[in-house]
C-alpha cells in the first residue's frame, strides 16, 4: 500500500495486480518483494524510474520525473507499517481493495485463467472460474489478460 500511494502522488491511474505488481494503464510499473528472516520481514521495492525492461510479451512503463520519491516512500511505509501493527491487516487489506483492479478483471494464473474476484480474509486472490466456482490463490504468477 505504501508503494501504491507513493507512486500515485507521481502518477495517475496506479493499480495493484496480485500478489505484488504496480500498474498503470495495465503495464507493470513495479515489483514488491518479501522474505522472511525469523521474526523480520525484508521489503524489497522493484520500481522502473527513469527507464524500464524489455520484457517480451509484457507492457512495461516507467516514471521519469521523481524528485523526492525515496524519502516521500519511506515515511508512507513507516505510517502504514504502524496502521499494520495498531489495527492489524483487515483495514490494509480494505485499502488495497481499493486501489486494485476491479473485479471482473481477466487474469492468467498457472493454475489456470478467469476473472479476478477480490481478496479473502488472508490476503489470498479469489479466481472466478468459468464454471462460477472460485478457486483461492495463496502464492503465484498473474498476468492480467
Amino acid at each position: 500500500m505504501a508503494l501504491q500511494e507513493t507512486v500515485s502522488l507521481y502518477a495517475e491511474g496506479v493499480r495493484i495486480k496480485w500478489p505484488n505488481d504496480l500498474t498503470a494503464d495495465g503495464a507493470k510499473l513495479a515489483g514488491i518483494l518479501l522474505e522472511r528472516q525469523l521474526n523480520a520481514v525484508i521489503v524489497g521495492f522493484g520500481v522502473n524510474l527513469a527507464h524500464q525492461p524489455a520484457l517480451p510479451g509484457r507492457a512495461v512503463t516507467c516514471l521519469r520525473t521523481l524528485a523526492g520519491f525515496a524519502e516521500t516512500l519511506a515515511e508512507i511505509f513507516a505510517r502504514w507499517l504502524a496502521r499494520w501493527r495498531t489495527e492489524g491487516h483487515a483495514s490494509i487489506l480494505d485499502a488495497w481493495r481499493a486501489a486494485a483492479h476491479p473485479k471482473g478483471t481477466p487474469l492468467s494464473t498457472n493454475e489456470g485463467d478467469g476473472l479476478f474476484d477480490g481478496l479473502d480474509e488472508s490476503g489470498a486472490l479469489r479466481l472466478r472460474l468459468a464454471d462460477g466456482g472460485i478457486h483461492v490463490i495463496h502464492a503465484g504468477d498473474v498476468f492480467l489478460i
